[in-house]
Formats: C-alpha cells, sequence, structure tokens
C-alpha cells in the first residue's frame, strides 16, 4: 500500500503499458502521462463518460501488484451524480474522478479506447466440402387419429425415417425441450414442420412450417482476441465474422500471469471464465444480428484456444498447466451442450471442441494442422502460430512433432517502449534508407508513405501513435540490413555520425523513427529474447527429425497475416528457406474450427490425426537452451541462411570456420540486392 507523497506503480490493460506516477495523480492523467489511449471529450469534467475503466481485483503476481477498489479514493459525489443520469456499470470509475492511493491494475474497456484496436477478423475464401452434423428436414407428420393411438414424437420420427432416410443414420431421440414444444409447434405448422437432426439421430431443433436457415459458428478464442465466423449450416456460406478483444485480458497479458491469477486469487479462475463466456455471447449475438439473424437461430458451435484458454471456457482450473509435468485436465476433443457453459443461443445448440494437443500446444494448433494439413504431404513443412505462446509443428505424412516455446507478448508490441496492439496509428511498414538512415513507413488507417505528398494531412485524424508487432519486426530488421544493429543486436552509436537519428540512451543507443516512437537498446532485447525462444523451438524439432531444413513455412495467426515473411527469416524468427516457400495463412485456427463446423468428417480426422502427433517438451530438453543462446544472433549465430542471402543483402559478418564454405557457396551463385 503506498503511503502519501510516495509514487505508485500503475499498470493499465490490454496495452501493458505501465509505469509509476505521484499518489493523488487522477487515472486520467496517469494514462496521459504514460501515452495510454483513454477517450476523453469533456476535458475531465464528468459529463461525456468515455473515460470508463475497471479496476483490476486481486493478486497481480507478475507485476507484483495487490490491486483493488481501495487502490482508489472512494467513489466521488461527481461520479454518484453522473450515475445517477446516465448510468455507470458496477465496479466502473470514471478515470477523470479517480484518484490514485495505491498499486493498481486498470483496464481500459475498447468503449473508452480512443482507437480500439484492429482485430483482423475476416474469414479465408478456402473452400469446404459441406458434410454438416446438423441437417434441417422438412417433413409432412400424420395427424393424430382416434383409431391408432399414437404419440405426437413417435409420428415425427416416422415421418424423418420415411421422407428422409438418406439423413437418418439410428434410433432417432430429441432433447427435452424438443417435447414440451412438440405439440404446439406441430399444430401451428398445420403438421408441418422442419426439424435440426443432429448427427442423423437426434432432434435439436423444431419449427413450424418451413425453416430454410439456421447458423453455426466457429470460434478462435486467443489469449489476446477472438474471432468468429457465423456460418450457414445448410450452403456452408460465411455469414459474419466478428472479433474482439478478449475480455481476460484484464487478469493479464500472458497465459502464464492468467494462471497467476487463478493462483493468487481463489475463485480466481471463475471470474475469467465468466469473462471469457461473456465475450463469447457478445460475438455469437453480433455475429446473428450482422446477419439478420438471432442467437436462438445458432445449433452448433465450434471452438479452439489453447490449453488455458480451452480450459478456462470449460471452466477447468488452469493451476495445472502453470508448472511441470503441465497436465492437461482432458486432451480428446470435448462436446456439451452449449447451456452447460452458460451460453444463450438455441436450446438444442451443442459445442464442440477440438482436441489440445499437449499440455502448451493446444485445440488452436489443431485447428491449424487441421486446415494446413502438414500430414497428408510429403514435404517437410513448419508450421508457426506466433502468439505469447507460439505453438510449433514439424512434420509431414510420415511423421509430425509439436511444442510450444514461450514468446511472450514482445511481438504484440507489449514490454516495448512505443509499443502498442494493431489499431489506427500504429507504424506498421517501415524502410530504412541505407545510406543516410532515414526512415519511411506507414501506418495502420493511412494507404500513404510517410514520404509521400498527403499523409500528414491523412494521418491528421490518428496521429502516429506507436508501432504494432509487424511494425516491430521491420523495423529492427531494417536496422540490421542498414547496420544500425550489429548481428549481436547492439545499436552502433558509431552510426550518430552519419544520421542524429542515432541517439544516447543512458550507456547506450537508440533510434529514433518519429517524434514519439524511438527504438532503444531494451526493445531490441525483448524482440531478441522473443524470437531466440521461438527459433529454438522449431530447431529443436528439426533436430529430432534428423531436418537441416524445412520445405515450406506457413505462419498462422493474425500476427503472422502480417508479418513480411523476408523481414521475419532476416531476424531469424523463421529457419532459412525459399522466400516462394513461405506463406502467410491467416488465422488457420480459425479455418480449421470452420471446417470441423462444417464437415463432421473433419472431427474424426483431427481426433485422429492429434493421436499421432509426438508431443516435445521444451522445459525438459537440455539442447534447448543452447539452441537458446545461439538463436539470439540476428539471424542467427552459425546457421548460415544461405537461401536467404541469395535473395537479400545482408550485412557482412564474422563466420565460423563450419559456416564460412555455405555463406561464400550462397555469395557466388549470386546474391541480388533487396528491393525498397
Amino acid at each position: 500500500m503506498a503511503e502519501d507523497g510516495s509514487v505508485i506503480k500503475i499498470v493499465f490493460t490490454p496495452s501493458g503499458r505501465q509505469g509509476h506516477v505521484p499518489a493523488g495523480t487522477t487515472v486520467l492523467q496517469a494514462a496521459r502521462t504514460l501515452g495510454v489511449d483513454i477517450d476523453s471529450v469533456c476535458g475531465g469534467r464528468a459529463l461525456c463518460g468515455r473515460c470508463q475503466v475497471d479496476v483490476g481485483t486481486g493478486e497481480f503476481a507478475k507485476h507484483g501488484i495487490s490491486s483493488g477498489p481501495g487502490s482508489l479514493c472512494g467513489v466521488t459525489a461527481v461520479e454518484t451524480r453522473y450515475a445517477d443520469k446516465k448510468g455507470l456499470a458496477e465496479g466502473r470509475r470514471l478515470s477523470c474522478q479517480s484518484t490514485l492511493l495505491a498499486d493498481v491494475v486498470i483496464d481500459v474497456p475498447p468503449e473508452s479506447q480512443v482507437h480500439n484496436q484492429l482485430v483482423r477478423k475476416a474469414a479465408d475464401d478456402r473452400q469446404i466440402e459441406m458434410d454438416p452434423i446438423i441437417r434441417l428436414c422438412l417433413v409432412e407428420v400424420r395427424e393424430p387419429d382416434m383409431h391408432e393411438p399414437s404419440g405426437d414424437l413417435r409420428r415425427l420420427v416416422e415421418a424423418l425415417q420415411t421422407q428422409w432416410p438418406d439423413r437418418v443414420t439410428g434410433e432417432i431421440d430429441c432433447d427435452l425441450h424438443i417435447l414440451q414444444q412438440l405439440q404446439p409447434v406441430l399444430r401451428a405448422g398445420k403438421w408441418q414442420v422442419t426439424v435440426a437432426l443432429r448427427d442423423g439421430n437426434r432432434i435439436v431443433g423444431i419449427w413450424p412450417g418451413l425453416k430454410e436457415r439456421v447458423a453455426g459458428i466457429a470460434i478462435d478464442v486467443g489469449s489476446t482476441t477472438m474471432s468468429a465466423h457465423l456460418c450457414d449450416m445448410v450452403t456452408g456460406d460465411v455469414l459474419a465474422s466478428t472479433g474482439a478483444m478478449n475480455p481476460q485480458i484484464r487478469f493479464g497479458e500472458d497465459l502464464m500471469s492468467r494462471v497467476s491469477y487463478g493462483i493468487m486469487n481463489p475463485g480466481g479462475h471463475v471470474e475469467m471464465t465468466e469473462a471469457v463466456i461473456d465475450g463469447l455471447q457478445k460475438l455469437i449475438t453480433g455475429a446473428a444480428e450482422q446477419a439478420g439473424m438471432d442467437a436462438d437461430d445458432v445449433v452448433e458451435i465450434v471452438l479452439v484456444g489453447n490449453p488455458v484458454m480451452h480450459h478456462l471456457l470449460l471452466g477447468i482450473d488452469p493451476v495445472e498447466l502453470g508448472g511441470a509435468p503441465f497436465a492437461l485436465a482432458v486432451d480428446t476433443a470435448v462436446e456439451m451442450r452449449a447451456s452447460e457453459i452458460g451460453l444463450q443461443v438455441n436450446r438444442g445448440a451443442r459445442v464442440y471442441v477440438l482436441p489440445c494437443i499437449a499440455g502448451h500446444v493446444g485445440a488452436d494448433a489443431a485447428g491449424v494442422v487441421l486446415a494446413e494439413a502438414p500430414q497428408k504431404g510429403e514435404v517437410n513443412t513448419l508450421v508457426v502460430d506466433v502468439g505469447t505462446n507460439a505453438e510449433i509443428v514439424v512434420g509431414n505424412s510420415k511423421r509430425m512433432l509439436a511444442a510450444s516455446s514461450p514468446t511472450g507478448p514482445a511481438f504484440e508490441g507489449a514490454q516495448i517502449s512505443s509499443g502498442q496492439r494493431a489499431a489506427p496509428g500504429a507504424i506498421e511498414r517501415i524502410r530504412i534508407n541505407p545510406e543516410t538512415l532515414e526512415p519511411r513507413f506507414r501506418v495502420i488507417g493511412v494507404e500513404r508513405w510517410s514520404d509521400e505528398d498527403g499523409f500528414d494531412e491523412a494521418v491528421k485524424s490518428t496521429g502516429i501513435t506507436g508501432i504494432c508487432g509487424s511494425g516491430i519486426i521491420e523495423v529492427l530488421a531494417e536496422m540490421y540490413l542498414a547496420e544500425i544493429l550489429t548481428a549481436d543486436g547492439v545499436v552502433n552509436g558509431a552510426k550518430a555520425a552519419i544520421s542524429p537519428r542515432i541517439e544516447a540512451d543512458g550507456r547506450t543507443f537508440a533510434y529514433r523513427v518519429s517524434d514519439n516512437v524511438v527504438v532503444t537498446q531494451n526493445d531490441v532485447r525483448a524482440i531478441q529474447l522473443a524470437k531466440a525462444a521461438l527459433h529454438a523451438g522449431f530447431r529443436l524439432l528439426m533436430d529430432k527429425m534428423a531436418l537441416k531444413s524445412v520445405d515450406r513455412v506457413v505462419l498462422a495467426g493474425a500476427f503472422g497475416t502480417h508479418i513480411d515473411p523476408k523481414y521475419a527469416m532476416v531476424l531469424g524468427m523463421i529457419p532459412d528457406c525459399a522466400l516462394e516457400n513461405v506463406r502467410a495463412a491467416g488465422n488457420s485456427a480459425g479455418t480449421g474450427a470452420r471446417m470441423a463446423l462444417l464437415n463432421k468428417g473433419a472431427r474424426r480426422e483431427i481426433e485422429a490425426v492429434v493421436r499421432d502427433i509426438e508431443k516435445i517438451e521444451t522445459a525438459v530438453e537440455a539442447s534447448f537452451q543452447d539452441q537458446f543462446v545461439k538463436a539470439m544472433a540476428i539471424p542467427h549465430q552459425s546457421e548460415p541462411y544461405e537461401k536467404l542471402s541469395q535473395a537479400v543483402d545482408l550485412p557482412v559478418r564474422e563466420l565460423t570456420p563450419d559456416e564460412a564454405p555455405a555463406i561464400e557457396s550462397g555469395r557466388r551463385r549470386g546474391g541480388r540486392r533487396r528491393s525498397r
């Protein structure tokens, strides 16, 4: 507990920005000091209500903070008056009126953010063979007869068996709610009704007359964002796509922070489950509204997520995933009624959750495998889903291995001095002139580059707010190519003689991109640590398969979609490979979920494939640390990156005796200068 006159540590989520401010500072003032987006148009007079925030409650071990309502001053008379006039959600505070008394975690909800995170949510155009588990069947049912006493359900089943013999696969049963509404529905439809038949033997929905459309929804529950695709269960068409921040982020940016929150706070896992279910419900309702439907039209749900998300959305305490041996409660596919986890959709709707692969390789990775199908080809494929915890699969039709690697949130902008999540105003692309060291860049929401006419006018609406993950990768790679950054990841202070953009920063140096975006030595180290963990993970799997290289690299996930493969390879985030064989696959986990939604055979397929994947735990592999140390260098301490050197003019570096011949061979075959 901070004392009067002391400084207070404040952590903002979901941005991850944190710092120290004097006690008595308002939350809004603290946010402005630390560069956190909190909306306010009334100048802090409690008139607009746009600056509402939530106070994190509990022990946040990652930040060394015990936070709760007592971390702020009591509810003020001004806030009470605002709540009476316009309403204020329970637990919400107006940041302009709330002063800091002690260390605190503050969550800025999307509606209070000046620039909401850009959630990339569109579905890809992949064609999926339709074999849905839900089939709509219009039937004519015999009316009751005094001379042949039989129940309405018996006659409905008879109609299904005789009129839809190709869709009935076994003895038909039904849910209780079907019995409860059967008679009024039959009579309202004048004995003509539409039945939703699940898996050929269970009636889960019934409507009077002709019902032409019901929906299913495939959802990828990521630790940072969630994306959903609402699909027509008859045609397979994507009717709507929605995305949102995962509301659990207020409990911690990364997975282990959330596990720690549950450990430190009794009942914490219940809070996180409630938060994610509430978020899922909003996604489903929003998607249905977007498609002109109702949540009651949703009859099937498929979910994927990493193991911690998987357990929390099922209401399972993920505490065992917080330490060795990282035991899953369940690693097989799970199926249940949607109502069992609190989702309000059609009463007959079921939820299918893809199987997890290992303790930190989850159902989302299974979705990626289903979508990218490395098990169906002979070429050696590396699939990487880059996130706060990278999930890695290497293999082919003969053998597949999987592992996870703790990359942390640096790739997404957290732990970076000017970093932020993808939102309008964030730098997402950058090029550096190797002679003048001058940068040119693009920001999200503006089509022009910074050196093009009209850029200054176009960027006025958002300003340049920071740099997001793809921009961070590109700026470090460009700094290396321009020799601002050494192979060891040191910002070269000698370059200050060429450009004033190289600035002294204490005992180190930094590179200034714009007025408020600076790349510091600490930023470089954060990315080095993240990429080294990623590289060590896939190299460990490649070594176990005796592979010196892979034939194909697939970058999955929203983050992977927006990384330029060339720059990812320059930093050593992916192994040396022909650039044309590196593909950004988008949200493959979501695509896999959609495949399982629309084709029941895909469910059986992935369940069988997952059983055959070999799981490697990096934490107990002695060689992981050695690989990690080597991977700290850019691109790598000892791997020659011969194919990359043919496409990109890499800086000259000191070579080991083993790698010198390979590098020289690549140069003789004619490397070409990088295009700008």
